[in-house]
């Protein structure tokens, strides 16, 4: 409410003006207090409303994961050697067994003495240096205007010739030539020459090569992989590995179904659930007080939303239902999925175990039809466009921005009636100024006025 008082109390009257008006605004104002407290409590609803539908969402995109065939298809790998470690890429569990017979290397060259420009360029004019890749790609370096060995390093490394050159000083001025392949494998092997085609004399320090396993060794039909790194990820379906030893000794990697992962789709699944029924039960329960007043019972938030009771029965029968499989009725609870008589839904892991041990096949199709249906109903309250929680909301903000609307309208009329109450006394004070201005203009003119008298004799 704007305004402020003017500054008239009590000039001729002696009355508390400005106490007096905020009285009289304070019941005025009772109409804009009620919808300010109506404001209040429809955007609590909006607040209960969002985070309600947060949980909603997370559950249906947990029971769509557990719905969905692909996310059971887990599978961990393992090694029997510390220096080969494995992936699980298929979605079938497999075993395979090779020996480790090379590692992937980049060549190393150096050359055998310091060199100068001239011992890299030749007689070639203008001056350059060959690089010749196994592959038997040419690339001619311009050497042209370089005069020292850490200039020329620097333009082979610039060039298309896939070659680090490092000048390495081994006296004042006196560089010998390091030129590495960039990338490891036998397909980054390359010759150096001048310009000219004159062969340059290089030291090697490693030889460019593909790492190298051999599947089924001993078996008598063995098969060699190679792989440029060592890392093999193509060349055998539903595995990957990498090497980082020789191993002479057959390495097994097997890769098994991941009994973990199911486990946890069904957990999450039971989490998500769970958190959604609980922000139902606590956002619609009365609460009861008692004091020296008495006792008070106060009505959950969102208790007056019957989109909310309706999602949580819904929810509730989704999770509990039986399950039809191989024409037989399954209770979630044969997987380890439970509600109880509050309504309180809960996991076991050791009943699911079980369940999976014996029957893979019949918890995969319990779980992903219980989370088909939780997850129906979970989209159909979330949507982000026509979700029944959803449409609550965006009626319940609008609600709130209409009430926001009506307390401004308030705000405009209670300064014009507060500016008029202000009017009202200041003139109060002015007629009683001029009253009083007349009385003592009465009195002087009384006193002034002659006196008859009477003398006895």
């Amino acid at each position: 409410m704007a305004g402020t008082a003017l500054g008239i109390d009590g000039l001729i009257s002696g009355l508390d003006t400005t106490s007096l008006i905020n009285q009289l605004m304070q019941i005025e104002a009772g109409p804009q207090t009620l919808l300010k407290a109506k404001q209040s409590t429809a955007s609590g609803v909006v607040a209960a409303l969002q985070s309600l539908n947060v949980k909603v969402a997370s559950l249906a995109t947990a029971a769509t994961k557990a719905a969905t065939p692909g996310s059971w298809q887990v599978l961990a790998a393992s090694s029997s050697a510390a220096s080969v470690t494995a992936t699980a890429t298929g979605t079938s569990p497999t075993q395979l067994t090779f020996t480790v017979d090379g590692l992937a290397a980049a060549q190393v060259s150096v050359t055998p003495a310091p060199v100068t420009v001239a011992d890299l360029t030749g007689t070639s004019v203008p001056p350059t240096m060959q690089l010749r890749s196994a592959d038997g790609t040419l690339t001619v370096v311009s050497l042209d205007g370089v005069t020292d060995v850490p200039a020329a390093a620097r333009a082979i490394t610039a060039s298309a010739a896939g070659v680090v050159a490092t000048a390495v000083q081994v006296a004042p001025g006196s560089y010998r030539l390091q030129l590495s392949s960039a990338t490891p494998g036998a397909a980054g092997a390359f010759t150096a020459s001048t310009g000219v085609g004159d062969p340059i004399t290089l030291a090697s320090v490693s030889a460019a090569q593909d790492a190298q396993v051999t599947l089924w060794p001993g078996s008598g039909a063995p098969q060699v992989l190679t792989s440029s790194s060592n890392a093999f990820t193509d060349a055998v379906p539903g595995v990957a590995f990498t090497v980082s030893a020789l191993e002479a000794t057959p390495v097994t990697v097997t890769t098994r179904t991941d009994l973990a992962a199911p486990r946890q789709l069904a957990a999450d699944l039971v989490s998500n659930l769970s958190l959604g029924l609980s922000e139902v039960t606590s956002r619609t329960t009365s609460t009861t007080t008692t004091d020296a007043t008495g006792t008070r019972t106060t009505p959950g938030v969102l208790s007056g939303q019957s989109a909310v009771r309706s999602l949580s029965d819904q929810l509730a029968e989704a999770a509990s239902y039986p399950v039809t499989y191989n024409g037989e009725l399954v209770s979630p609870s044969g997987v380890g999925i439970s509600i109880d008589r509050y309504g309180a839904i809960s996991f076991d892991p050791t009943v699911f175990d079980a369940a999976y041990a014996a029957d893979p096949v019949k918890v995969q199709a319990v779980v992903s039809g219980v989370s088909d249906r939780v997850a129906a109903v979970a989209r159909s309250a979330s949507d982000k466009y026509d979700g029944t929680l959803t449409r609550t909301i965006t009626s319940q903000q609008a609600q709130v921005k209409d009430l926001g609307d009506r307390i401004a309208d308030w705000d405009d009329r209670l300064e014009v009636r507060r500016q008029a109450l202000q009017a009202t006394y200041s003139a109060l004070e002015t007629s009683l100024a001029a009253l009083q201005s007349q009385s003592s203009w009465l009195s002087q003119q009384l006193a002034s006025l002659p006196t008859s008298s009477s003398s006895t004799k």
